[in-house]
């Protein structure tokens, strides 16, 4: 039944019919969505009195996390699923499961540790979604390379008759995968920016390579035709991916649109062009996501895109609300500040950390690039009527195991509830 229910979403994500209008989207999710609810008020006791979306609390991992056992559908209590995940984690064997419900823990970069469940029958729609939105033409023979930090029996569930999958684990040196990655082939591969670059920098030939995706970090700008041009690409994929659910992917353009058939986005605007996605997936039923305030900052794109697609398209993925700067009780956005810095030259990896009030940590490869990229940002402070911050310049290290943030601010302060 498992790998039917997969092909049966493939086909229907991949060949079925697509609404034509925004209109025509917005009336079948509140289709799906009044569907979702009728059994989330029947399984789960936390949403037992929704009748309405607008009923249903916005929701953060916090709060997910303080109600996880009323909330999931399947009855599984937290102290048991963390115990799982945390002896996953610590052992690189992600093969256990609660019965048949797979359990994964979040990376924690909001400083709350997050749990995900996933039952057999979520994993087989995902794996079906996922296949439809991003294999290439010929469906067949795929070798899919997947670099993560942790492994998941929702990403095994890809591995079909169709395509193979093999996972890498990023808690080890790169360069020991480096044989093993050549001799697989694969023609599919996806990984965090950080690794794609170093993966490049190997200089290894991956001669099949078909598609390249870009995921689980935010890309600077150049980025993607650094990577596409890197690996003989035409072009950079990316998939917007997270705990919460497969929320975006790049159409033939190579344009970023929200997977709105399977989620409601509905956006918390922070100016003109950026907001913070509040999501509702009306597929998912074994955890359910509704009303779920992600921490990421997204760009919406102006006018439609070229694909034709009613599905909304985001200019980029900005990086996360709690990592925008606050200086001189100001707020600036972590684009404005990455832009700045890549505009000097003479360095490849950085990292701009806010630790006070006015101090600013920026970590460079070669710190010979420094006086460039103060010059860069003081034009940007005095851009914005800023007083200059004070700024150490220290080495930069990389660590693939840990998420990278260019932009992060550490220091925690009054203007927080601004942001």
């Amino acid at each position: 039944m498992s790998k039917l229910r997969t092909a049966v979403v493939l086909a229907k994500t991949r060949w079925g019919p697509r609404p034509r209008t925004r209109a025509a989207l917005e009336r079948y999710q509140q289709r799906r969505i009044r569907k979702h609810l009728r059994f989330l008020r029947a399984r789960s006791p936390f949403y037992a009195h929704v009748y309405a979306l607008t009923d249903a609390p916005v929701m953060d991992k916090a709060m997910m996390m303080a109600h996880f056992d009323r909330l999931n559908t399947v009855g599984v209590r937290r102290t048991d699923a963390e115990a799982l995940a945390l002896a996953a984690e610590r052992s690189r064997d992600f093969a256990p499961m609660l019965d048949t419900i797979a359990v994964g823990l979040s990376s924690g970069t909001s400083g709350h540790r997050g749990l995900f469940l996933v039952s057999p029958a979520d994993r087989d729609a995902w794996a079906g979604t996922v296949l439809a939105q991003t294999l290439p033409p010929g469906l067949t023979g795929h070798r899919i390379a997947l670099f993560l930090r942790a492994n998941n029996a929702l990403y095994e569930t890809v591995r079909s008759k169709l395509v193979d999958f093999r996972y890498y684990d990023l808690t080890v040196p790169i360069t020991q995968h480096l044989a093993d990655l050549a001799a697989y082939a694969p023609t599919i591969l996806v990984a965090p920016p950080s690794v794609l670059r170093l993966l490049a920098d190997a200089g290894h030939e991956l001669g099949d390579l078909q598609r390249v995706y870009s995921v689980a970090e935010v890309l600077d700008p150049g980025e993607a035709e650094t990577f596409a041009t890197a690996f003989g690409q035409e072009r950079l994929h990316q998939l917007y991916q997270c705990t919460e659910g497969f929320l975006a992917h790049t159409c033939a353009r190579g344009v970023l649109h929200l997977n709105e058939q399977q989620v409601l986005i509905e956006p918390e605007w922070l100016d003109e062009d950026r907001f913070v996605p509040v999501v509702t997936d009306f597929s998912r039923r074994t955890q359910p996501i509704v009303r779920y305030r992600l921490n990421d900052v997204l760009v919406a794109r102006r006018g439609r895109c070229a694909c034709g697609s009613v599905l909304r398209a985001i200019e980029r993925i900005e990086g996360r609300a709690d990592d925008t700067l606050l200086l001189g009780g100001a707020v600036v956005f972590a684009d404005l500040v990455s832009r700045a810095v890549i505009a000097a030259d003479g360095f490849t990896e950085y990292r701009v950390v806010q630790t006070g009030p006015a101090n600013l940590e920026v970590h460079l490869d070669d710190l010979s690039a420094a006086p460039a990229v103060r010059a860069e940002l003081d034009a940007l402070w005095q851009r914005l009527g800023i007083v200059a911050p004070s700024t150490e310049f220290l080495p930069y290290a990389a660590d693939p195991a840990v998420k990278r943030r260019r932009v992060r601010r550490d220091w925690q302060g009054a203007e927080d509830a601004a942001v």
